[in-house]
């Protein structure tokens, strides 16, 4: 059981947010209720170790939530939400969710996927201490950080981490579908058409600082990250 873990639920739904408040402290999590979206950001500088996200909320809905304070959360945000279109869907996971929760939904598993990302995360930051240089690149992995000459890239959580894949096994091909397996949840709802536009977003930013490109396309095969 995951104990004293902090969750930020971000529902407008008064009813929907009671029960889910009730049931996470049932399981010895520290919960936290936001009723929309400015109060989310407010609290999501708390640093929760696990955020659920309403997309359908007024004013300020939940997708704009997360463009805001991703930035600043580095924590999974699964995002809650009626919507099942693949645009919403591609959106959502392009400014940093991790994963999409479709209403209704079984309680128990939405738990269960709660307990698997904060569980990911701990792995994750019990990793070892490995820094990568290369010329002007270093890439911090226990700090999930990319720098080159000496200014900190400002990738988002899946972006470090396709990056961190890649350039732990230079020149080695990773397929689309093995860069999604490695990443995403098998369950998840996104597919592996995120990986194209998630590589696209960091090669720019690597081209704005003047980095070369470092992830390489092989045409019908995948990426690799050059030798």
């Amino acid at each position: 059981m995951l104990m004293d873990k902090k969750i930020l639920i971000v529902d407008d739904e008064i009813d929907l947010s009671t029960m889910l408040k009730k049931y996470f402290e049932l399981n010895c999590y520290n919960v936290s209720v936001a009723r929309n979206g400015k109060e989310a950001i407010e609290k999501a500088g708390k640093q929760p170790d696990i955020i659920l996200l309403d997309i359908n909320m007024p004013d300020l809905d939940g997708l704009e939530v997360c463009r805001r304070i991703r930035d600043f959360v580095s924590c999974p945000i699964l995002f809650l939400t009626a919507r099942i279109e693949e645009q919403d869907k591609i959106k959502g996971f392009a400014i940093g969710g991790d994963d999409y929760i479709i209403k209704p939904f079984s309680i128990d598993e939405l738990g269960a996927r709660v307990d698997a990302h904060i569980r990911r995360e701990e792995r994750r930051q019990n990793k070892n201490v490995r820094t990568k240089f290369d010329d002007d690149l270093v890439i911090d992995y226990s700090a999930k950080a990319v720098y080159f000459k000496g200014k900190m890239l400002p990738l988002l959580p899946r972006e470090f981490e396709i990056v961190e894949l890649l350039s732990s096994y230079p020149g080695q091909l990773f397929s689309k579908d093995s860069i999604f397996e490695h990443i995403w949840d098998m369950d998840s709802n996104a597919d592996v058409g995120v990986i194209m536009e998630h590589v696209s977003k960091i090669r720019a930013k690597f081209a704005k600082v003047g980095c070369k490109p470092y992830i390489q396309t092989v045409w019908g095969s995948g990426y690799k990250w050059e030798k």
